[in-house]
Formats: structure tokens, sequence, C-alpha cells
């Protein structure tokens, strides 16, 4: 699914713009999974909520539909994206193929100030996470794929950046959409340590292998959530509403 760069970056020239900030705060939302997978959206009231005419958020609305967030419903009015079980599968086979080259890349192209950012990231990595705090959770995994579009980045390819950052919105839609990821914090950490340590080496061989790892780990976890919830009373968000798909072998 591509990103309307060209379009947002016309709603962004005046930088301030009405349209630019509901953009904004609506995807923030989202990505926050405050507006929940499925949930209904109304222009009026989300105008009023928002403080601001109809118009600038039937522009975002139509921003957030072409990147995928958003489904427009004719003479409905508008709906959050729902998750599927196949859209996870889809998106880590995404990842499989793309991330891994990314690291590999980045091994090679990081610059110092890009290498530093990432060790950060991974430092912090499960910060005063403790049970029951949504906040803290909420932040990790914010920061998790903050790493992950920064280690894209530091590939020098902006179109494979672009890319994986859509993909890792999507993601981190999913881990806030009720799934119960705690018990993966300490297990993330020293992922994102060696994929650190492999990139302040420059070697590539190893910084792909240990992403494609990480990328393999992580859907485990995931599905392991995923299936979890479908079988839980109180379910998660997410809606899983599409069989299973095999997952590729390497």
């Amino acid at each position: 699914m591509s990103t309307p760069a060209t379009q947002l970056g016309t709603v962004r020239a005046s930088g301030d713009s009405a349209s630019a900030r509901a953009y904004d705060v609506l995807k923030e939302q989202i990505l926050a999974c405050q507006l929940s997978p499925g949930a209904s959206l109304n222009e009026g009231r989300l105008a009023e909520r928002l403080a601001m005419s109809k118009t600038p958020i039937r522009e975002a609305l139509r921003l957030l539909a072409h990147e995928g967030f958003v489904e427009i419903l004719p003479r409905q009015g508008y709906r959050v994206t729902e998750l599927t079980l196949a859209d996870v599968q889809e998106i880590f086979h995404l990842r499989l193929l793309l991330e891994p080259a990314a690291a590999a890349l980045a091994a090679e192209r990081a610059t110092a100030d890009q290498l530093q950012a990432l060790r950060v990231l991974a430092e912090r990595d499960g910060e005063g996470i403790e049970a029951g705090d949504a906040d803290a959770f909420a932040g990790l995994i914010t920061r998790n794929r903050e790493f992950h579009v920064l280690l894209a980045e530091a590939s020098g390819n902006t179109r494979l950046a672009a890319t994986l950052r859509h993909l890792l919105e999507e993601i981190q839609r999913l881990f806030l959409a009720g799934l119960d990821l705690r018990e993966s914090v300490e297990e993330q950490r020293g992922e994102h340590r060696d994929l650190v340590a492999a990139l302040l080496k420059g070697n590539h061989h190893l910084a792909h292998d240990i992403a494609v790892r990480q990328i393999e780990s992580s859907r485990e976890r995931v599905m392991e959530a995923l299936l979890a919830a479908m079988s839980s009373p109180t379910a998660a968000a997410v809606k899983l509403n599409i069989e299973p798909r095999p997952w590729p072998r390497r």
C-alpha cells in the first residue's frame, strides 16, 4: 500500500494548516487504538471534538483512507480499518522480505548519529514496564516502532524506509489493540541490543540474519497472543475474520 507522500506534502506545506493538524491527531489516535479498529467516524462529531470545520476533517480522512487506516463507506461515512489475521501475516511477510535487507544496508551506511540513536533506543527498551501500566507499555511500543523506523532510515534507501515505516505503523496498531505481549519485553530488549552490536561492527551478514530471527520471533509471539485473544471471553479489539495462511518457507 503506497503512502500519499505528494498529497501529504501539499497539505503540510503551510505547516500549521488545519488539515495537517487534523491528520496528525487522527492518525495518532488510530495508531494508539484510541480510535479502535472498526470504530465509526463522523465528520461532524470529529470537527466538533477537534474544534475545526468539516473541510480539514474530510481532507484528513481522505488521506488516512489512502494510507489504509480509514475505510470510506458510501452514504454512511467512515470507519477505522479493521485488523485481520491475514493482515498480520501479510505485514510480517513483507517485513521478512524488506527489513533484513534494510538492516544489512544500515550496517554499511548508518551514520555515527544514527548508530548512537539506535543504541539509546535499544537501552531504553523495557524501561519502567510494570504489570498493568498501560501508558508505559504504549511508550514501549512507540519506542519499538522508532527503533525499527530509524533502522530503515539508516539503510539510506528512502523508498525502502517509507514502505517499512508504514508497515511498522500498522504493527503498532496491532500491538495496542488489546494483545498481551508484556512477557516479550526483555526478549525484545536483547534482540535490539544484538542488532545494534552487529551494526557497530559493520557486519551486514550478521545484521541481516539477526533481523530475520527477530521478525520471525516477533511473529511467533504475536500469533500466540492472537490465538490467546481468540479463545478469551474478553476478546481483544483485533478483528480475526480471515483464516490464517501458510507462513512462507525460507
